[in-house]
């Protein structure tokens, strides 16, 4: 995308499927937009940390990719009853323009497609402006743990 570039045109974002060689993208990606906790989490967050390539493998991974450039990712778990929102991250750069809310749709119109009403995700308790976008979506909170030594929400 080119630099300072707003006001995208939602209708040119491909939400597909990642292939093996997104793999570096998609790491530079989760790393880009995860950078913002690590300091609050005394650690970096699991996206940062999780294995692309295995993901990949696990057919559980889509991108977000407007005019050839990957904007966003989502990985999403199909479960017996569920679909799990693993992890949803926008470029730094388009955020604000829609790009989430987007994928937000994409997941849900997938679990709904599977016949699954029950659409879970979790966030970082640390993650507030995470916690309140969600909230926005009507999104309640269900219970907080602790997991993959962090607080989960």
């Amino acid at each position: 995308m080119v630099s300072g570039e707003r006001n995208l045109d939602l209708g040119e974002i491909m939400v597909r499927l990642v292939q093996s060689d997104d793999t570096p993208a998609l790491q530079a990606l989760a790393r880009d937009s995860y950078q913002q906790y690590v300091a609050a989490e005394g650690s970096e967050p699991e996206p940062m940390k999780a294995d692309y390539s295995a993901l990949i493998s696990l057919g559980s991974t889509r991108l977000a990719e407007y005019r050839g450039t990957i904007i966003g990712l989502l990985v999403l778990e199909a479960q017996p009853n569920y679909l799990l929102l693993d992890n949803i991250a926008v470029a730094k750069s388009v955020r604000g323009e829609g790009v989430g809310k987007l994928l937000m749709a994409f997941s849900e119109s997938q679990a709904a497609a599977k016949g699954l009403s029950e659409f879970p995700l979790y966030t970082g308790e640390v993650m507030t402006q995470n916690r309140h976008y969600y909230e926005s979506l009507g999104y309640v909170e269900s219970h907080r743990a602790f997991e993959s030594g962090q607080q989960r929400v």
